[in-house]
């Protein structure tokens, strides 16, 4: 992705999340419950669920709500049922996004997605329109005036694949979704800490977005976040934000 706005699309990002703490609740519970189910509720053996644990820390959420949650979806409390649903379109100038949601309605869920994308100026895919322009990975990101040559010490030490310095300063690091746990660890240890460190789908290649395309296909990314069931949102646009 280009350089030179990735670094406020972050801090949009950052500051989104921060205005809506009790939907980040919402989705880090989902989230739990998803992964306690699928793999278990030791975080020791299911990375996933640890991945979630760490989450729902970083958002300040009680360690009792975290095992009620974990219990709910082991069977030993009784709570929803929810399922991953996938949906993948176009944004503004043909921009890819998918979006990953949990529900517990998937006809509610369909209807909503459809009706963001067509009322916002994007349509809906079909499964695997666009899922081929994103890979897995982990990710941190580090603020302009982090010590590049630190990180990349470090983060390739650990087990990163790569090590991207931006336009503006700022450092990215990828690097297989399973060793994840151990460049986090790594990178903390060494006494830096990343502005945004997540398991996530990231673009190969970007589309370049300014002025009104990229407020449009802004609004509709956010109004796609904005819905109750939707988890996270990937794009491969770069957004040159007045």
């Amino acid at each position: 992705m280009a350089g030179h706005s990735k670094w406020a699309n972050i801090q949009h990002r950052k500051g989104r999340q921060d205005e809506k703490r009790q939907r980040i609740w919402t989705r880090v519970v989902r989230e739990i419950m998803v992964a306690a189910r699928s793999g278990g509720g030791d975080p020791s053996a299911n990375p996933r669920l640890r991945l979630a644990i760490d989450k729902a820390k970083a958002a300040n959420m009680p360690a009792d709500t975290i095992k009620r949650n974990i219990d709910k979806a082991t069977g030993n409390l009784e709570g929803a049922s929810y399922e991953e649903i996938r949906y993948e379109g176009y944004g503004i100038g043909g921009a890819a996004i998918i979006v990953d949601t949990m529900t517990d309605n998937r006809v509610r869920t369909v209807a909503e997605v459809r009706h963001a994308f067509s009322k916002y100026g994007g349509n809906l895919g079909t499964e695997g329109s666009v899922a081929f322009q994103f890979r897995h990975v982990g990710q941190f990101f580090f603020a302009p005036g982090t010590s590049e040559d630190q990180v990349m010490e470090v983060a390739l030490e650990a087990g990163a694949d790569d090590v991207i310095t931006d336009d503006d300063g700022a450092i990215e690091v990828l690097c297989d979704p399973g060793a994840f746990e151990a460049v986090k660890q790594a990178l903390e240890a060494a006494g830096l800490t990343p502005e945004m460190a997540e398991v996530t789908l990231r673009a190969d290649s970007s589309i370049d977005l300014a002025g009104d395309d990229a407020a449009r296909m802004q609004k509709l990314l956010d109004v796609l976040e904005d819905l109750d069931d939707v988890q996270a949102v990937y794009h491969n646009a770069s957004l040159e934000l007045a």
